[in-house]
């Protein structure tokens, strides 16, 4: 089973691990595009600060990220689980995985990137800013610049339970055929549903951990909702490769 997060903008800064080495990461076919991506991140925030922060959506009390993404072959790193902070991962709560929940987690999660593309949760990265609508320059966009190889590094994954927890964005860098997606919608007391961004990201953590760390093999579909509905979750299956969780405001 895999479970595929968004990233998110927020991150821990500093770490304990070396610095970035791009062959030290899962999916090595990805090696090529990570350099192109990491090389032309660093030209441009070294070469042309001001434009960086423009390019990157930085405002003025965020200019500090442009010199750490200048930085990114020298800054120390941490394991990919423990870099990204925000709402999605405070619910994820890996700070509080027991031993055996976290082995099964850093076996089953990935999370989606705009620099690396796709990470497994023990993979060491620095700190750095760079999400999934930025246009570098000379690049083009990063969705055609990643789709080709991370359609090519994830096209082993056919025969697995590939759940796709990733935004809109970071899924159109490069969808998995046949992955499972999950939307999440708050239902009101009158019946309607509706998406509130800040409750799909929170949700999608809690279920994230809750898959992560189940002791149960999920192989199909039918296996992770019984996982899901026993820790309490309401999921409606749309199809065979969407669904819908349901939650109360």
């Amino acid at each position: 089973m895999r479970i595929l997060l968004s990233p998110s903008e927020t991150k821990s800064v500093g770490g304990s691990g070396d610095p970035l080495d791009l062959a030290a990461l899962s999916l090595p076919t990805l090696t090529a595009t990570r350099r192109t991506v990491a090389h032309a991140v660093v030209a441009m925030c070294t070469g042309d600060p001001a434009g960086a922060r423009t390019a990157l959506g930085l405002s003025e009390k965020l200019v500090e990220e442009v010199a750490l993404d200048a930085q990114l072959w020298s800054s120390p790193t941490a394991p990919a689980l423990s870099r990204y902070t925000g709402v999605l991962y405070d619910a994820l709560g890996q700070a509080s995985f027991t031993r055996a929940g976290r082995a099964r987690a850093e076996s089953r999660l990935w999370i989606g990137s705009a620099l690396f593309g796709l990470l497994a949760a023990a993979d060491p990265i620095p700190h750095y800013r760079l999400s999934s609508g930025t246009q570098l320059p000379g690049l083009g966009t990063l969705r055609s610049t990643w789709r080709p190889s991370l359609t090519a590094a994830t096209a082993t994954w056919a025969e697995d339970l590939v759940v796709d927890l990733r935004s809109g964005g970071y899924h159109q860098l490069g969808p998995v055929p046949g992955a499972v997606t999950v939307d999440v919608v708050t239902e009101y007391p009158d019946g309607t549903r509706k998406v509130v961004s800040h409750f799909s990201k929170f949700h999608k953590g809690l279920l994230a951990r809750t898959l992560a760390t189940s002791r149960s093999e999920m192989d199909d579909v039918p296996a992770l909702l019984r996982v899901a509905r026993r820790a309490g979750y309401t999921l409606e299956r749309k199809s065979d490769s969407a669904l819908t969780m349901v939650t109360q405001p």
